[in-house]
């Protein structure tokens, strides 16, 4: 395969046009959200690091929806096309469940992952995850609990007095589960209704998506995942552009290891601009880790040896709901000997936010999952808007850094074949 355009462009040339496109994790929200969080934090950014971007709308219709951004960084003048790669009416889809349904979800995930044995090996990575995989399990229990103790208690109550008024029987014993029993059933929908603030039910549908499986992708997201990779070849195939970025945020990054494995096997064009991946706050482990998840673990591999890409995975420990600094190849058990990728880094929240920043933050578990395409107040060697709308690729500002000492690059899963034995 020719890659002369590509390293010469990477090495020898600064960019000038770049596509980006942004892969979201199991996410059910229109993606004019993360258009409207790139609008205001890169605005931050620039101010913090002084430098110039601005957004303007996407100018053609047709494609997925995205944005137009025109910066000057580093002494140069960038135009980036910035779009997402929408899954989220697969995502409101699984969504669609009635209480009943959540809690068997429920059972049914926890029955997954304890059986298998996958919960315990993922515990043995970081227990941030795990926790935030718990957490869904241990609000809903509470949500019931306290639905049956209200249930209970207006029993009791409506049979209190009835029976100061010398009512009593099996119809005042009806009468008063049947109050109980509707307030209770009113408690468990006021909770649903109220998730935006618990998470509890998107949490439990989220994981609840990928265990339903074992691991496999469904249909839907297989026939999405294809639409995502001709996308990614047509522009592998503009002469204009200079780099070809797919970031995958937290379940889309997963995603993405599949579509640019895809991408890679179909073959790419002689004369290419340089293909990069930025994978953030990745929680491969919770899927590469289930019995059935042959393709994942095999695209981890194939992807892991590519020299078409470059492929750098930045985590933080400050992100409880990301395996952080954990290279989702070689935990997954499928790391080969010929491993170039990914490279893996910490955005080090403790360090790139100030103290005043961090005491704001460090309680918003979800906040700080967003927080790699966030602007940082004290910017270290990562920064979300110079890597997506800056002169340089991914593989020249990366070329030299080294990859943090504290990541956890050993065999943990228990399932590590890529076919069906």
């Amino acid at each position: 395969m020719n890659l002369d355009r590509a390293e010469t462009k990477s090495v020898h040339r600064r960019v000038n046009r770049r596509r980006v496109f942004y892969i979201p994790g199991y996410d059910p929200i229109h993606p004019r959200r993360y258009r409207e969080l790139y609008r205001k934090e890169s605005v931050a950014q620039a101010d913090i690091s002084g430098y110039q971007i601005g957004l303007t709308a996407k100018k053609a219709k047709a494609g997925p929806y995205g944005w137009h951004v025109q910066a000057e960084i580093e002494g140069a003048e960038v135009v980036s096309d910035v779009e997402v790669l929408v899954w989220s009416d697969i995502v409101r889809d699984s969504m669609e469940s009635s209480i009943p349904a959540t809690y068997l979800q429920l059972a049914q995930t926890a029955w997954t992952y304890i059986a298998t044995g996958t919960l315990r090996r993922l515990m043995r990575l970081r227990k941030g995850p795990v926790i935030a995989a718990l957490y869904p399990v241990g609000m809903l229990l509470v949500q019931a609990l306290l639905a049956m103790l209200l249930v209970w208690g207006l029993a009791r109550a409506v049979i209190h007095i009835a029976g100061l008024a010398s009512l009593t029987g099996s119809l005042v014993q009806l009468a008063g589960l049947v109050l109980g029993a509707g307030a209770g059933v009113a408690l468990l929908r006021w909770f649903k209704r109220m998730d935006g603030k618990f998470f509890a039910y998107y949490l439990m549908h989220d994981y609840a998506y990928s265990a339903a499986s074992r691991g496999a992708n469904s249909p839907e997201l297989e026939a999405r995942m294809a639409e995502f990779t001709a996308m990614i070849a047509s522009a592998m195939k503009d002469d204009s552009l200079d780099e070809v970025l797919v970031v995958g945020h937290s379940s889309g990054a997963h995603v993405a290891v599949s579509v640019l494995s895809d991408l890679i096997r179909q073959g790419l064009p002689a004369q290419h601009p340089q293909l990069s991946f930025l994978s953030l706050g990745q929680v491969v482990p919770m899927v590469s880790f289930l019995p059935d998840a042959y393709r994942l673990r095999a695209d981890l591999r194939f992807l892991s040896q590519r020299e078409e890409l470059v492929w750098v995975d930045v985590t933080a420990p400050g992100d409880g709901c990301a395996f952080a600094l954990c290279d989702p190849v070689s935990v997954s058990g499928v790391a080969p000997q010929d491993k170039r990728w990914p490279l893996v880094f910490s955005a080090a929240f403790t360090q790139t936010l100030s103290a005043e920043r961090w005491a704001q933050l460090r309680w918003r578990f979800f906040r700080l999952h967003f927080q790699y395409l966030c602007a940082f107040d004290q910017p270290g060697d990562y920064d979300y808007f110079r890597i997506t709308a800056g002169p340089m690729t991914l593989k020249e500002r990366y070329k030299d850094r080294k990859p943090s000492q504290s990541r956890i690059d050993v065999a943990v899963s228990k399932f590590t074949s890529e076919v069906p034995v």
